[in-house]
């Protein structure tokens, strides 16, 4: 199966995985990127039942509202039942990088919030040290040479993502050769680098399933 393919067959799983949940009430988190995109494109088929939506992006706010799915701000919802989105590289603990559509700092207020964290992906995404994707790190524009040098210091070698600004208005770094075997750890170090909005690690708040799509059909996986 192509990549395309399992993208797909994970949008169908999440869909499936869903629909007995879903009741009158229920709010969804929708993340961002090409496969929260074909979750949202399947969302639409059974719009009838999914009350509220929450949107991690501008981008998907606009895809959701082009199916008349409703979206509404995080701050006029009580809470956030499910929230849908896909993943850059994730471990077997679940622990993730998201970031590489540039909505890290979203989808981690939208994880935040929700009781439920469901994460699609891909069987490339699965891997057992982060960081051979190189992590995100959104950061405020007149920090960006500061949290630079910091992050050198922590081993990285930070790359600044010309073109991209966030929906927030702030740049991101991107940093590379930097594996991560203590993601917890390393999430609140470069959290806590003056100047960074947030980083691309899900590890405080990981996933609590993975749905992931192999040549063997959508696997189930859950923390180890």
């Amino acid at each position: 199966m192509s990549q395309e393919q399992l993208k797909q067959a994970v949008a169908d799983a999440a869909l499936d995985y869903l629909r007995p949940l879903l009741e009158n009430d229920s709010v969804l988190g929708i993340g961002t990127g090409s496969t929260a995109n074909l979750f949202i494109d399947r969302l639409a088929g059974i719009k009838g039942l999914v009350n509220a939506t929450v949107a991690s992006s501008e981008a998907s706010a606009a895809r959701l509202k082009s199916h008349g799915i409703p979206v509404y701000d995080l701050n006029t919802v009580d809470q956030v039942d499910f929230y849908v989105d896909g993943a850059d590289e994730s471990n077997a603990a679940l622990q993730l990088i998201k970031g590489g559509g540039a909505a890290l700092t979203r989808e981690k207020i939208v994880a935040a919030v929700a009781a439920k964290f469901i994460c699609i992906a891909d069987e490339s995404k699965l891997v057992h040290t982060l960081g051979q994707f190189p992590l995100p790190v959104e950061v405020i524009p007149m920090a960006r040479s500061h949290v630079a040098r910091e992050l050198v210091k922590l081993g990285g070698d930070p790359v600044y993502r010309e073109g991209v600004v966030t929906d927030n208005g702030n740049v991101i770094l991107d940093v590379y050769n930097f594996p991560i075997p203590q993601p917890l750890a390393m999430e609140q170090k470069i959290n806590n680098i003056t100047g960074v909005v947030t980083n691309g690690l899900f590890a405080l708040r990981p996933a609590d399933v993975l749905l992931l799509g192999t040549s063997q059909g959508v696997k189930t996986l859950h923390a180890q």
